[in-house]
Order: structure tokens, then sequence, then C-alpha cells
């Protein structure tokens, strides 16, 4: 159930977004960040401190700090109000010297440690990640059965290991993003956000987000009927993106995403840092653990919405190669048979 909330300025929701820095460059995402100020929204982007020598095979357009005019435009965000986050050293595995050396370009370019960590994608340095999410023995297997990791891949909360910086983490950084689901109202699914894992002890505080992954899920995630159902609800909104996933084109904010977020600013909502948001909602928290049947509940919606949202991609991927087939003049079916 959602907590009946009192927020700040009599509003009757909160939305924020924390925007991963995946495929992100200046000019890919200025226009976005342009239009969330002209909007009075103020939110959190996560960066790469340092850059990947070896290369990236998934994420080399993206970049980093180490690029002066991208650490300008970053410095420029933050005197404007937004946040910046952590999100690894940078876009592949870091070893513990790396992610010294980032959180130390980080602090000495911001001012302080970031106060926001999300992982990225399958950085052996990740904290508590892969089956490491979950306790549910039945999700864990599930998981280690269809991951190509092994089941010791994900190792920056292990002592000893090369990539080993949970003692950097819990004595830096405030609140790190875990669990992801398919919900605008983000209190519906944990209303106990934030909360202390006792058994997930160089973390401090996890926060769960609403899943979207590029601009046609964001979109989708803002649909008028799905504000109006937050509106509804008193609910609390946390966005876990990539505006660097087509969010602009030429310079200007894809149109749909900018009505959207033009229809969701007219609303009565607060619309914060992710930070500023956390610990507003920690301070109203009554207990700082989960109970075990909301944590029960969490594990169980992000497995299933996980599954759900691979296979609309799997659709959707089969709908564009047959797209595809038809554009080159021959049809699915005479092509399969």
């Amino acid at each position: 159930m959602t907590p009946c909330l009192q927020f700040p300025g009599g509003a009757r929701f909160a939305f924020t977004v924390i925007d991963d820095t995946d495929d992100g460059t200046v000019d890919n995402v200025r226009p976005i960040y342009r239009l969330l100020e002209s909007l009075g929204m103020r939110t959190t982007k996560t960066v790469w401190p340092v850059r990947c020598p070896e290369g990236s095979g998934d994420f080399w357009l993206s970049e980093t700090m180490d690029d002066a005019h991208y650490r300008d435009f970053l410095v420029d965000l933050q005197a404007r109000g937004f946040e910046m986050a952590f999100h690894g050293a940078t876009m592949e595995t870091s070893p513990r010297e790396r992610t010294v050396r980032a959180l130390e370009c980080f602090r000495r370019v911001f001012g302080a440690p970031p106060r926001i960590h999300a992982n990225h994608a399958f950085n052996r340095d990740n904290l508590y990640w892969g089956a490491a999410r979950v306790d549910d023995p039945v999700l864990r297997r599930l998981y280690r059965f269809v991951s190509p990791q092994t089941p010791d891949f994900y190792q920056g909360h292990c002592p000893g290991s090369p990539y080993w910086w949970g003692d950097l983490c819990v004595a830096q950084i405030e609140y790190v993003r875990n669990l992801t689901f398919s919900e605008i109202n983000v209190l519906r699914v944990n209303p106990s956000m934030p909360y202390r894992d006792p058994t997930r002890p160089y973390v401090r505080w996890w926060f769960s987000a609403a899943d979207a992954d590029d601009v046609d899920e964001f979109n989708n995630l803002l649909r008028p009927e799905h504000q109006q159902q937050l509106e509804e609800e008193g609910g609390v909104c946390v966005v876990a993106t990539h505006f660097g996933k087509r969010f602009a084109r030429d310079g200007k904010p894809h149109p749909d995403t900018q009505r959207l977020l033009e229809l969701l600013a007219a609303r009565n909502g607060w619309f914060p840092p992710v930070g500023e948001l956390l610990d507003w909602l920690r301070a109203r928290r009554e207990s700082e653990c989960l109970a075990a049947g909301e944590w029960h509940q969490m594990q169980w919606r992000w497995a299933w919405d996980l599954l759900a949202r691979r296979a609309r991609a799997l659709a959707h991927q089969s709908q564009r190669g047959a797209m595809a087939l038809w554009r080159d003049g021959l049809s699915p079916h005479l092509r399969s048979t």
C-alpha cells in the first residue's frame, strides 16, 4: 500500500529521474536537460569519471569526464541544480585502483563524493549484482540458470577481489539503486524506500526505481493515464533511464517526450533530484529495514517485470526483422521455408 505522504509545497506526488550515462554525449543529452530545467525539474545524472583505454564494444561512443567539454557540461549542470552520481569508474570492468582514481576525480571536480551510485551492465566491479541482488532461493537458481555469468562474477562487494571497493562505497556513498519495476509509482512496490539491508553491509541505503531503458519506454511510462495514476495515488516516481538513447535529435528533445514532460510539469508535483527525494523519504521512515513480506513481493515483482520486458524486447526485434524482410521483397513465411 502506498503511504500517505504530505509532499513539500502541497504537491500531490513526487517525480525525478536517474539518467545512466550509457551512450551519453553533450550533444545527445543537453537538449533534454535544458527542457527539464525550463520546466522546473531537477534530476540526477550518473557519470563515468575516467575514460576506458581498453575500449568498449557497446559504449565506445559515450563521453567521460576525461573529455574536457563533457566535464565542463557536467559542472554547469551541477551549478544549475542537477545532481551528479556515480555509475562506476568507467564503461567496462574496473580494478580497485581505477575505481579509487575515479572517486578522487569525482570529488575533485564536484567538490564532494557521490551520494548516489547505480551499477552498470556487466561490470565485474558491480556491488551485489547478478544473483546477489535477490535472496529468494528459487529466483537465485533461476537467475543463475539463465545468466551467462558465473555466480561469483560480480565482485565489487568481495574483500580480497581485484574489483573490491565495498569499503569505499559504504564510506562515501549514501544510496545505491537495486531493483527496478514496470510501475510508475515505485511506492506501490517498495513503500519502505529507502531501506537498509544488514545482509549487504557495504551499501548504506538502497532504493528502487521505475525501469525505462530508452525514449520509447520512457514515453510509455509517462503516458497521461499513468501520470494521472501517480497523482491520484500520491505516489513517488524515480525513473531509471538513459537520456543518451534517442531522447534528442538534431539538437531538439523527442517531441513526444517534450509533450509528456510538459503535461507532467503542469500537474501539482514535486520535482527534486534523487538524493533530495530519498533524504526526504528517509526522514519519514519509522524503521530502517524492510519487512520480510515486502522484500519477498519486491523480488518476485522484479523477476516478473524483467521477464515481461525481455519478452516485449524480443517481440519488437522479431517485428523489426520481419519488416526488414518485407522491405527486401521477401516475406517472412517464404524466408522460413
